[in-house]
């Protein structure tokens, strides 16, 4: 019986998406840009049904506002994905093969019972690349794209992933914009907060680093938003990510290579043309290869930035930025980077994610750019023990930063938190 009424609801909704489909078409409307059109249409579209209903001629509608959402995310949306994507407690959505979909909720992850067919995945995917303007075929086999409400896609081609087109959507959630809301959410205390807006304001270079859904761009969000309204801003990034409130701020992004195999902009490109746009700020939103090494060569400079790195602790990522620049060609080597990135990085900030799921600021060590047979030296000035993020003995480097702009940093970091 219960499959019956599976069945046919599954064909009332199919007789119906076909017909708002339709009078879509010959309206000229844009699916994705007008969403609250489609509902309308989809509502007088059900509504019509019901009442022809009372004739006997078609089924009633068993629950109206139920099917106008389900149809409005079928054309609209992106279909049985959209309700984990309004869930505001799903994180991040992935498809390992049509029968096995995954959600993270909370930090961890679980299998849905959503089955999906290949076609159905397929024309999701197109749908989604779509509204991006990105694309993925045999020659670009790998796409990351963002959806209109801010999500990230991530797309691996049949053929590079076995058996199937592998998808993952990273959902953008905010839930911290300011320090003070990580404050609020336990990732670090008023002190450590307290400090980390008081680095901001005086221009120190700040790497944010982290595991996989660690935070790290929440992180680079919320400190971001600290920097001072007169200074200019320019982001970096592969996808657009970063969200921050800043009156003059010009996000930059990577673009994929046309048909023709030209027109590639790539992260590198993008952090030198930055240099020319008179910043005040710089920030990338993840470095991951050569670009390490323009960005390292704007902040020796004396431009002040920020950027995440994916890292296990503040030493790893310091030794990551020593090795990452060296990919940037034969004549870049250690003898160079190494002090560089010594001078050049004031502090590392290194979250984490607990057996929970609550994500945390385990360590923030200074970089006071001194460096001992290769290895930089760096102090800890906050770290967590005992479950707990505490004040350490290590003091900031430049001090006189702080003083240029009239703040007692050893006051803060003396008060009790």
């Amino acid at each position: 019986m219960a499959v019956k009424q599976a069945d046919a609801h599954a064909q009332l909704v199919e007789q119906l998406d076909q017909h708002v489909r339709e009078l879509v078409r010959r309206e000229g409307v844009d699916p994705q840009r007008d969403a609250g059109l489609v509902r309308r249409i989809a509502e007088g579209v059900v509504r019509d049904h019901d009442e022809r209903s009372l004739t006997g001629i078609v089924a009633p509608v068993p629950d109206i506002d139920s099917v106008v959402g389900e149809l409005v995310a079928r054309v609209s949306g992106f279909g049985p994905l959209q309700a984990f994507l309004d869930d505001p407690s799903v994180e991040e959505i992935w498809i390992n093969d049509p029968s096995r979909v995954f959600i993270a909720r909370h930090g961890r992850h679980e299998l849905t019972n959503l089955m999906l067919s290949t076609a159905q995945v397929q024309e999701l995917v197109e749908r989604m690349l779509k509204s991006s303007g990105r694309r993925i075929d045999i020659s670009q086999p790998f796409v990351d794209a963002m959806l209109p409400e801010g999500h990230r896609l991530h797309v691996v081609l049949e053929g590079i992933s076995r058996g199937f087109s592998a998808v993952n959507i990273r959902k953008f959630v905010l839930r911290a914009a300011r320090l003070h809301d990580l404050v609020e959410l336990g990732s670090l205390t008023p002190q450590a907060a307290a400090f980390l807006e008081a680095s901001i304001r005086a221009g120190l270079n700040i790497l944010v680093a982290g595991g996989t859904q660690a935070g790290k761009t929440t992180m680079l969000n919320c400190l971001a938003a600290a920097i001072p309204g007169g200074e200019r801003v320019i982001s970096a990034e592969e996808v657009f990510e970063l969200r921050f409130p800043h009156p003059d701020w010009v996000p930059l992004q990577t673009r994929q290579s046309g048909l023709e195999g030209t027109g590639e902009i790539r992260l590198r490109d993008l952090v030198k043309e930055s240099l020319r746009m008179r910043p005040s700020r710089i920030i990338v939103g993840e470095v991951r290869a050569e670009e390490c090494l323009d960005l390292l060569l704007a902040l020796n400079a004396g431009l002040p930035g920020m950027c995440t790195i994916h890292a296990n602790s503040a030493r790893e990522a310091l030794v990551k930025m020593c090795t990452l620049p060296l990919l940037a060609g034969e004549n870049i080597s250690a003898r160079f980077v190494v002090p560089t990135v010594a001078s050049s990085v004031d502090l590392v900030v290194h979250l984490g994610i607990d057996q929970h799921g609550v994500r945390r600021v385990n360590e923030v060590v200074g970089v006071p750019g001194r460096v001992e047979n290769d290895i930089i030296e760096t102090e800890p000035i906050f770290v967590r023990g005992g479950g707990e993020l505490r004040r350490a003995n290590g003091m900031p480097p430049r001090p006189e930063l702080y003083e240029r702009v009239g703040i007692d940093v050893h006051r803060i970091l003396t008060e009790s938190s």
